[in-house]
């Protein structure tokens, strides 16, 4: 069993001041294989004050000292590429497809913040002023469980091309995978306390980070309520804040769509990464005088998609992270039942043989309605509610009834059609016809699921704050990015 007794502060690896452990176990087959000492309030501090130390000249390197320092973090991911993909199947239980995709999205979001260092507008025009966007000082990125690298190198990435430094507080759950990437870091070289990492509850480094004057922003990414928690401590010393919350997102089958295509689409929409997504489209609306065709093909789709081992090649569905994620989607899944909608595939239970782990088996209800807790509540794990509609006007309705609006979902011939229908849905981003990926367009969500965006210039803008100057012939310093 490892065990994991430190935490990265000032550019060292250091005991953290707390004294909790707590077990990490395999969630594919129960066993125990790390104990992590949990850092404290005072943790949180020394690393909140390394940051603002290092933020004094930090802030004013030049842009080609921080591609340097964003390409010699990439390098170093790439480097140990399998041991940190190895290391989230054993950890997380995420299958080996969707960690293989994480990692090469955690490298790659150096080189995307390259670019975006490259091209983005630090100094601009006001009418007679000069308006340069500054770094707002030192930022609290607090990562949730599903995605740790991802989370980790998106949101550092871009505090660094702001010219901020950072301290960031990732999940408990992800100690192993935490540890792992905060070597490769730390042998890209950067000036000793520009970002530091400590492992801790929200209750302890997180609620630290939230109410600590000298932290400039924060950026959040997991539940809507621990968010608004965020939200309302942030607001005593006027923090910034980029929340990114839970979704119930919905996806449109129009009556034109390829089933053939679209089910199997929609399937995996609702259960990659185990079904612990934000993003997750689990509410499916179709049209009622095509229920019986999406319920064959539904199942069909069900049929065949792997469960089992995260570590194969070929599975599609891993084990939920721990006992009590498990049984919370146990919860869902009977009342959903309770509830009065119609169980087409899955149920309680594990999958045979697959008792050992938090497995469970990839569920689909039809004949839900929406005011049903199935359809308004984020489950976080393989569970698809189908919904029905007459009209087009109704499949939007039903697809903005919701607290939620992260994500959303459309599938239709008519691509004309598809897009008048995606511009009334009420999120962030919508598909259309696919599953994709770009890490360029922002991303966030409308209502409960957030305020602001992550990615690209849209998500730098969060972390610049536009400052006037002026009157005439003002130079800009020359070691600006800006």
């Amino acid at each position: 069993m490892r065990h994991i007794n430190e935490i990265y502060i000032n550019g060292q690896f250091v005991q953290p001041h707390g004294t909790e452990i707590m077990e990490l176990v395999n969630p594919a087959n129960k066993t125990t294989i790390a104990a992590v000492r949990l850092a404290d309030e005072e943790d949180a501090r020394r690393a909140i004050a390394a940051a603002k130390a290092a933020y004094k000249t930090f802030s004013r390197t030049s842009k080609e000292e921080r591609i340097g320092y964003l390409q010699a973090m990439h390098d170093a991911i790439q480097r140990r590429s399998q041991e940190l993909i190895d290391v989230m199947i054993a950890e997380y239980g995420g299958t080996r497809r969707v960690c293989t995709a994480t990692v090469a999205r955690s490298a790659n979001s150096f080189l995307l913040a390259i670019e975006l260092l490259k091209s983005f507008d630090f100094v601009r025009q006001a009418g007679t002023a000069r308006v340069t966007m500054e770094p707002l000082g030192v930022v609290g990125l607090i990562t949730p469980w599903n995605a740790n690298y991802g989370f980790i190198c998106s949101k550092l990435s871009t505090a660094l091309v702001a010219g901020s430094t950072a301290v960031i507080k990732p999940s408990e759950l992800s100690a192993m995978q935490t540890q792992l990437l905060t070597q490769c870091l730390h042998e890209a070289g950067l000036p000793p306390g520009v970002f530091n990492i400590v492992t801790g509850r929200g209750d302890t480094v997180g609620a630290e980070i939230t109410r600590h004057p000298d932290i400039a922003k924060i950026s959040f990414t997991g539940s809507t309520a621990v968010g608004k928690q965020i939200a309302r401590g942030a607001v005593d010393t006027m923090k910034r804040v980029t929340l990114e919350l839970g979704g119930k997102s919905p996806n449109i089958l129009l009556d034109d769509a390829d089933l053939a295509t679209a089910i199997p689409q929609a399937v995996m929409a609702a259960a990659f990464n185990n079904g612990q997504a934000c993003l997750a489209g689990t509410r499916l609306i179709v049209p009622e005088q095509r229920l019986e065709e999406v319920k064959a093909l539904v199942r069909q789709a069900v049929a065949a998609m792997k469960v089992g081992n995260p570590g194969d090649e070929d599975t599609m569905i891993g084990p939920l992270v721990t006992q009590k994620q498990y049984e919370r989607v146990q919860s869902y899944i009977r009342l959903g039942v309770e509830e009065g909608a119609e169980l087409l595939v899955g149920g309680e239970g594990h999958p045979q043989g697959l008792e050992h782990g938090y497995f469970v088996k990839p569920t689909v209800f039809v004949n839900v309605t929406n005011d049903m807790r199935i359809a308004r509540e984020e489950i976080f794990g393989p569970v698809l509610s189908i919904l029905t509609y007459r009209t087009e006007e109704e499949a939007i309705d039903i697809a903005n009834d919701t607290v939620y609006g992260l994500h959303g979902y459309v599938s239709g011939a008519d691509l004309e059609r598809a897009n008048r229908v995606a511009s009334q849905i009420v999120a962030g981003r919508v598909f259309i016809n696919g599953l994709y990926d770009e890490p360029r367009a922002p991303f966030g969500g409308f209502k409960q699921s957030g305020i602001g965006r992550e990615f690209g210039p849209y998500g730098l803008e969060a972390y610049v704050e536009p400052k006037a100057i002026i009157g005439y012939d003002v130079p800009v310093h020359e070691n600006a990015q800006r």
